[in-house]
């Protein structure tokens, strides 16, 4: 077999193994995501229940980096204190483990029989958790077949000295070996995948003892990282977790690191192989670090928060407020967590609307800016609350529900799309109007000044719609929404026939004829504008609408 032959098949069973690794994750967060969380937020009560929370959720899901961004989550949101945390962390050190125990024993001929079941799961399952527990299956498979492939490639080249050569050559240094473990295993996001490939390594006598147990701690330690950087997102307190997890690592590398040797010629004696020495060191390192840990968790926390105290709160507007992950696992009050944030949604769209009717009363340009800022607000909360109702999925759902969820979906990005009409076409235009010195006054500005009053209204009437399903209520937005279509069209017609009404600017003080068709464009704009912005807040009535049949097929004349 030539070099790049193996090194083909090698990077194909890895990537094989990286996949399966995401069916299995994938598939239990999709059947079992809101009841992990579940299982993980009664854990993360007191240390021992925290420990075997850990244990038990990245055991399922096979990550201990998303078990830390689960329980990240929930200390950055303060939701609960930082030591059971830290203990859920060292169960899921532990329970990463479970899975390369597991492999270490002769199962190959167990793949064919989850490839099969997982597959009929997947194809011939009516439910969406029958068919997600078919994808855990094929996962489990592809990751047994992975392995297989691996150790079928890496046995024979037992036999070739050169390649050997290369390895002890990268991993005679045991301090080498640990960094190039660390590495792989931040790149492939997986420990379990690092893991397999050191245990193939091992089996096929290619690594030193002393050097598979060092890459096993560089895997351990490369696990930690990528936590690490994703939990700097969530400020200082969202960083606590992810260093105390990191310097747990650090310790146990530190500790461990003079000793190899003679652990190495412990376990060799206690262990039936090369691969099941690195399985149970993998797994004694862990439990070691746990049963170091567990008691002065307390006092590691508070150093933690001393090291990293909590960022002073400037009361960003445009972080949300309501959506608590702990409440996913039930979706009535995750819903209503999200109804909250969209009430801020329509306060910061209200305020938007009562910006830009002050702009075009006035030429303050620091108004057209603020209003931007404004936009940018809205767009957040709507991008928090997008994710928040994305996690909570249909599965799980009743009808109600279900409905409920898509209601809400569907209104925050109305208000958002509102928003953008505000900033990027009314806003455009009041600049405009400030930069040519176009002066609106007489009913010119009352005509403007009365659309953006009916639309500020509707906004808190499409707020009332949401909240109470008042189907008197979605009637009277709709009927809303025409009056303004025919006011806007009455506005239209009066303008195009270039009648002056009181008040308008006359030619000779705004350049003429040229001012004046000025004038003409910018109301037309902007009633067209209003317009749209009255359409989005209306389609908050016609699901209840709809759904009470009160709504006609279409428009359209038969």
């Amino acid at each position: 077999m030539s070099t790049t032959h193996v090194l083909v098949t090698l990077a194909g069973a890895i990537a094989l193994l990286l996949w399966g690794i995401h069916m299995v994750h994938s598939g239990v967060l999709r059947a079992f995501g809101a009841n992990l969380r579940h299982l993980l937020g009664i854990g993360l009560r007191t240390r021992v229940r925290a420990f075997a929370a850990g244990v038990a959720v990245t055991a399922i899901l096979q990550s201990s980096t998303a078990t830390a961004m689960m329980a990240t989550s929930f200390t950055a949101g303060g939701m609960v204190e930082l030591a059971p945390a830290l203990a859920v962390m060292l169960g899921a050190n532990v329970g990463t483990t479970l899975i390369p125990q597991v492999l270490a024993f002769d199962i190959a001929m167990v793949f064919p029989v989850l490839l099969v079941a997982g597959v009929a799961a997947f194809r011939l399952g009516r439910r969406s958790r029958t068919r997600d527990l078919g994808r855990v299956a094929i996962g489990l498979g592809l990751m047994l077949l992975a392995l297989h492939l691996l150790i079928g490639t890496v046995e024979p080249l037992e036999a070739l000295p050169g390649l050997r050569a290369v390895l002890a050559s990268l991993t005679r240094d045991p301090l080498m070996a640990l960094l190039l473990a660390a590495v792989l295993t931040w790149a492939a996001h997986s420990s379990v995948a690092t893991m397999l490939l050191i245990m193939s390594l091992a089996g096929a006598q290619l690594l030193a003892p002393t050097a598979v147990l060092a890459m096993v701690l560089g895997a351990n330690l490369g696990s930690a990282i990528n936590p690490l950087l994703a939990g700097g997102r969530g400020g200082r307190a969202g960083l606590r977790l992810p260093v105390g997890n990191l310097a747990n690592r650090l310790l146990g590398c530190i500790l461990l690191l003079p000793v190899l040797g003679p652990a190495a010629d412990w376990l060799a004696r206690i262990s039936p192989g090369p691969a099941r020495v690195a399985a149970n060191f993998h797994t004694g390192l862990n439990l070691a670090l746990a049963a170091l840990f567990i008691l002065p968790l307390p006092w590691i926390a508070a150093r933690l928060k001393r090291l990293l105290p909590d960022q002073p709160q400037a009361g960003d507007p445009a972080r949300a407020r309501h959506l608590d992950p702990a409440d996913i696992a039930m979706p009535a009050l995750a819903l209503a967590n999200a109804t909250r944030e969209l009430l801020r949604m329509a306060d910061v769209l209200e305020a938007m609307l009562r910006g830009s009717r002050e702009a075009f009363r006035t030429a303050d340009r620091r108004q057209v800016a603020e209003i931007r800022r404004m936009d940018d607000t809205l767009d957040a909360l709507h991008a928090q609350v997008h994710r928040y109702l994305a996690t909570i999925g249909h599965d799980g759902l009743d009808d109600t529900e279900g409905r409920r969820l898509t209601e809400l979906l569907a209104f925050s990005i109305n208000l958002e799309h509102a928003g953008d009409i505000v900033e990027k076409n009314l806003m455009e235009l009041a600049a405009k109007r400030i930069r040519q010195q176009i002066v609106l006054a007489g009913d010119a500005a009352a005509e403007i000044d009365e659309m953006h009053r009916r639309v500020i209204g509707h906004v808190r009437l499409a707020v009332a719609v949401l909240m109470t399903g008042d189907a008197g209520a979605a009637r009277r937005l709709v009927q809303e929404k025409d009056r303004f279509r025919n006011l806007e069209r009455a506005a239209t017609r009066r303008l195009i026939g270039h009648r002056r009404p009181d008040g308008a600017v006359r030619p000779e003080k705004a350049g003429g004829d040229a001012g004046w068709v000025e004038t003409i464009g910018l109301r037309l704009d902007i009633a067209r504008d209003l317009k749209r912005v009255e359409a989005h807040l209306a389609a908050a009535a016609y699901p209840l609408l709809e759904e009470a049949g009160a709504l006609r097929p279409t428009r359209l004349a038969t």
